[in-house]
């Protein structure tokens, strides 16, 4: 997959906002300041598409990205940032639980993890309920340019014990910096296109 054209469609608040739309959906997830919005301006080849920021808790709705008119990139909220009120963080669990359990259109999910920590309480259930969903998902560790080539080993060992993960699941390592993980990304949306395209 090449993407050369990618623009923001809509943000959400309520679950209920979502838009009609006929192209199949691609879930980005995982905690706040994880690095969800630099993976997609790196996919995208744009710099400025998703807002960036080192404020965790930036993003509260569900952003629709368009991708070549072919689907929908839905960035989540990310989950497990302590300095909201309680309320609002229960507001965007509800937001992201419905969606990810009612929303028709989606055929799967991108769940990002910060390579250089092992996973939290947090990640390690969010795997859990995808594994446990059916639906199709990639476990992308981001920031990899940040370690070592003998950390990387180290760490994917931690990672894939701490997630219960299988060298069954996808999993790629992925540097916003260097485009390291790009191409095991595009062949995975890839094979979502074909998922979408077999459904029907």
């Amino acid at each position: 997959m090449q993407i050369s054209n990618a623009e923001f469609y809509t943000s959400v608040f309520k679950y209920e906002d979502c838009p009609r739309l006929q192209q199949p959906e691609v879930a980005f997830s995982g905690r706040s300041n994880v690095g969800k919005s630099s993976l997609i301006n790196r996919l995208t080849r744009q710099k400025k598409l998703a807002r960036t920021s080192n404020t965790p808790g930036r993003t509260q709705s569900l952003n629709y990205y368009n991708i070549e008119d072919k689907f929908y990139l839905v960035d989540l909220p990310g989950y497990g940032f302590a300095n909201v009120p309680q309320k609002v963080k229960d507001d965007w669990a509800e937001l992201i639980d419905t969606y990810l359990n009612y929303r028709e259109n989606l055929v799967g999910v991108v769940q990002i993890i910060d390579c250089r920590h092992k996973p939290t309480k947090d990640d390690k259930m969010m795997v859990e309920w995808l594994q446990a969903s059916g639906l199709s998902y990639l476990i992308v560790a981001t920031k990899v340019d940040k370690i070592s080539n003998n950390k990387k080993a180290k760490q994917k060992k931690l990672i894939q014990k701490k997630l219960n993960l299988t060298e069954e699941d996808n999993f790629t390592f992925f540097s916003a910096q260097t485009g390291e993980g790009s191409k095991e990304v595009y062949q995975y949306l890839d094979f979502l296109m074909q998922l979408a395209k077999d459904r029907g």
